[in-house]
């Protein structure tokens, strides 16, 4: 049988570096080594400017194809892990980051993309629907750390399951704007039979299990969330329906009429997300060389930075005005907005649309990634370390003076028992 050297090279690379995040990823929970960047690092070297051994074009159709399967297993996953009734009790703070600071955010980066960028209005729009979603895997190391703010904890975790999929309408609307026909006449029916199969497949999998003539043995219930996936995955392609818009809706059916589907899938689900993330990060990786950091212009690179240190950090602080929340746990929320997997996705897909201003909107989407992935995911335990350092102060005084830890009031804001 004939063997590629060079692929099977790559494949020994991306192994050794997914072993290697498991041997260091008790020493990257404690430092500012990070595993994203790790992956990022074995791209670019297998890449252009490395041994040249993996040479991507991102408008080729596998590289398409991957990319939207990716989306979607992403944007499912996402539903399957959302508990509805903790939804609701937590909503206040995420609410006002996804309703206030995701529009906000999306608004300043495409503002920064008109005026220095140049870019249309509508390419414009679109590079700003792409970095307005946030990746939960970079900022990890803060959300695991237990003395943190509760608070702080779930709005970084529900803000960056949820704004993929919110962010997603956007950038179709403004991709379909572009196009002669396109407007947001041609959208509303796709985006709408999307949905109705979302909701639809999984709630009628479910009467069929409830009835007398079927029933599911618990060792293949984690097999229903594949199976269900794929089903919405195909019905939506076949009826020419948005397969994005069906994948959210259709895990959160699914784990609100079966509960234990989240459990029993969560392994699987977290396994197969980061596997993608990291997968997406070593692809990107190689996309990247000296020559495209040499070519890109100044002004790009004065997007990136006003992008990750001014319009994500001004969206969220003025979304977060007036809350509860401690102006540090403010300061960590408005600084995590790291433009990861969802967003490489986001760019390689608008690669793939066509559009004229593509090849725009995806070369200061890469700067941004980049400078995001080294940033935030290389700062997440510094920010932890903080964070917790003045938990444990505000516990000893509060201990001191009263000789027991207070419950409620500024301890409950900062997470301390």
């Amino acid at each position: 049988m004939a063997c590629d050297p060079g692929g099977m090279v790559v494949a020994l690379v991306f192994a050794l570096g997914l072993v290697a995040a498991v041997l260091v990823s008790d020493r990257a929970a404690r430092t500012a080594l990070s595993t994203a960047v790790l992956f990022l690092l074995l791209g670019f070297g297998v890449g252009e400017s490395g041994l040249g051994l993996l040479r991507v074009d991102p408008r080729q159709p596998l590289v398409a194809h991957v990319a939207e399967l990716a989306i979607f297993s992403t944007l499912f996953a996402d539903g399957l892990r959302l508990d509805l009734g903790k939804l609701a009790a937590t909503w206040r703070l995420p609410g006002r980051a996804l309703l206030l600071g995701l529009p906000l955010t999306c608004a300043g980066a495409a503002l920064l993309g008109r005026g220095l960028l140049g870019l249309t209005w509508q390419d414009a729009a679109v590079l700003g629907a792409v970095l307005s979603p946030t990746d939960p895997v970079f900022a990890a190391a803060l959300v695991r750390h237990k003395e943190l703010s509760p608070d702080l904890r779930e709005l970084l975790n529900v803000e960056s399951g949820l704004n993929d999929g919110l962010a997603l309408p956007l950038l179709l609307l403004f991709l379909a704007s572009g196009h002669p026909g396109g407007g947001v006449g041609a959208l509303i029916l796709p985006l709408a039979a999307g949905v109705a199969i979302g909701v639809a497949i999984p709630w009628m999998v479910d009467r069929l299990e409830r009835s007398r003539a079927f029933g599911a043995d618990p060792e293949y219930r984690p097999l229903a969330a594949i199976g269900l996936g794929m089903l919405v995955y195909t019905v939506s392609r076949l009826a020419r329906a948005n397969e994005f818009l069906a994948a959210f809706p259709a895990g959160m059916t699914a784990v609100t009429l079966r509960p234990g589907l989240s459990r029993e899938f969560r392994t699987f689900a977290e396994g197969t997300a980061d596997l993608l993330k990291f997968g997406g990060i070593f692809v990107f990786g190689a996309l990247l060389s000296v020559r495209f950091f040499a070519e890109t212009p100044g002004r790009t690179y004065l997007f990136a930075a006003l992008v990750l240190v001014a319009v994500r950090p001004l969206a969220i602080t003025i979304a977060l005005l007036g809350s509860r929340l401690d102006w540090r746990d403010r300061a960590a929320a408005a600084w995590f907005g790291p433009k990861g997997f969802s967003s490489v996705l986001y760019a390689v897909y608008v690669l793939n649309a066509g559009r004229p201003g593509g090849t725009a909107v995806f070369d200061a989407a890469a700067v941004v990634i980049a400078l995001s992935v080294v940033a935030h995911s290389s700062t997440d335990v510094l920010a932890a370390r903080w964070l917790t350092a003045h938990a444990r102060r505000a516990r000893q005084a509060c201990e001191a003076r009263h000789g027991a830890p207070e419950v409620g009031g500024a301890m409950k804001n900062h997470g301390v028992p």
